[in-house]
């Protein structure tokens, strides 16, 4: 009888010796897999089923093409590329998420380096632009002291001077048919709200986009609490709707999916893991000095009545938000481990899982450029959702765009 995992790898068009060279496991572990004597991981699972589904994707499905601004580690990219988008162009200004970047996605191109430095003309035309743009303070003085000083307002003067007046001149020049950007969830409330109603109105009036946002929690896709604005929007109305996402139960992901099982099934992958159970490396252990300074740290704020504190966590829970300083201490997020030993951090492969990033996912950096990575990226699989959802219309868009075209011609 064939188990699901066999149907899979036969999907996806992998042998034993494919599938245990990519996903980093023996040969072993693949056919006691296949015969269903033993569960993959869920991570294992997600590979394959990537792998099936682009493979049953018909040549043309790359029928949309997208720019990757802000990049990061290219969490956007993924989302947008598992939708069937083409990447023409990227933009990301630190060189070690360059390196990662390149690592995981080898263009032959070079990635632009700070966005406010390229020219409108020198990006390509595309279907979607898609940015996890840095939240900056906009100014929002009156318009008649602007004017009584002779200077410019409305789209430029609120804006100039932020990294999303460049996702505005960027829209404005191109007019691509869709966008995705994603920010952190206090954008809607910063600055009493004064902040997100410029950024609503220079999309929705000033460039006539139809926009849908949605505060969406990673926790219905991976074992971790985080809340992050999603913003979409059309050059035209279209039936968008975030209720036609499909989010699983929140919380039915456990860190359990996503730490290393250090039993054996594993290959030690470089200083993460060792030895034949690939166990997790004793560096990632917190110090008898930090441990007990985290503990005093909490005890205090306890005391007066706080909630400051370290997130000591098991194979059942769920991780609070992991963030870009995690490498100072890891406090948000700690393993528990046998009784009389202290926590340890999570190993940057488990950062990767906690991302949704699966395991193919190079990470050629240092631990501490990984773990800023990682708190800084997107959760891949809620942006996947988003993107296959904004994929219909998108579609549709540039079909009616090509229609036009063909009448005026």
């Amino acid at each position: 009888m064939q188990t699901d995992f066999d149907s899979l790898l036969q999907r996806a068009g992998w042998s034993v010796a494919d599938a245990a060279k990519r996903l980093g496991y023996s040969e072993g572990h693949i056919y006691r897999w296949k015969r269903g004597e033993e569960t993959p991981r869920e991570a294992v699972v997600q590979v394959l089923r990537a792998e099936a589904d682009r493979r049953a994707r018909p040549a043309d499905a790359a029928s949309f093409t997208f720019v990757d601004l802000f990049a990061g580690i290219g969490g956007l990219r993924r989302a947008m590329e598992s939708a069937g988008g083409r990447c023409v162009f990227t933009s990301e200004w630190d060189r070690y998420a360059q390196k990662t970047y390149l690592a995981n996605y080898p263009d032959n191109r070079p990635i632009a380096g700070d966005i406010r430095e390229v020219a409108e003309d020198d990006i390509p035309a595309h279907d979607v632009l898609v940015a996890g743009f840095p939240c900056q303070p906009f100014s929002i003085a009156g318009v008649s002291k602007k004017n009584a000083l002779g200077r410019l307002h409305g789209f430029q003067d609120e804006t100039q001077g932020t990294l999303f007046f460049d996702v505005l001149r960027i829209l404005k020049h191109h007019r691509p048919a869709a966008f995705l950007l994603e920010n952190v969830k206090n954008l809607k409330s910063h600055d009493k709200g004064r902040t997100f109603a410029v950024i609503r109105r220079k999309l929705e009036e000033e460039l006539g986009y139809a926009i849908h946002t949605r505060i969406i929690d990673a926790g219905h896709f991976v074992p971790q609490h985080r809340e992050r604005i999603v913003i979409v929007g059309f050059r035209d109305p279209v039936p968008f709707r975030f209720e036609d996402m499909a989010l699983p139960a929140y919380g039915a992901h456990r860190l359990k999916t996503i730490l290393h099982p250090e039993n054996g099934i594993e290959t030690p992958e470089g200083h993460f893991t060792a030895g034949p159970d690939a166990k997790v490396s004793e560096k990632y252990t917190l110090t008898d000095k930090l441990w007990q300074y985290l503990q005093d740290y909490a005890a205090k704020h306890r005391a007066k009545g706080n909630g400051f504190g370290f997130g000591l966590v098991g194979p059942g829970d769920i991780a609070r938000t992991l963030s870009a300083r995690y490498y100072k201490d890891g406090s948000e997020i700690l393993i528990r481990r046998g009784a009389g030993q202290n926590p340890r951090r999570l190993t940057p492969r488990e950062c990767a899982r906690l991302m949704g990033y699966d395991d193919s996912f190079r990470i050629p950096v240092s631990d501490t450029q990984a773990y800023r990575q990682f708190g800084n990226s997107v959760a891949v699989p809620v942006f996947a959702e988003v993107a296959q959802v904004m994929r219909p219309h998108i579609l549709a868009l540039m079909a009616e765009a090509g229609v036009a075209a063909r009448k005026v011609g």
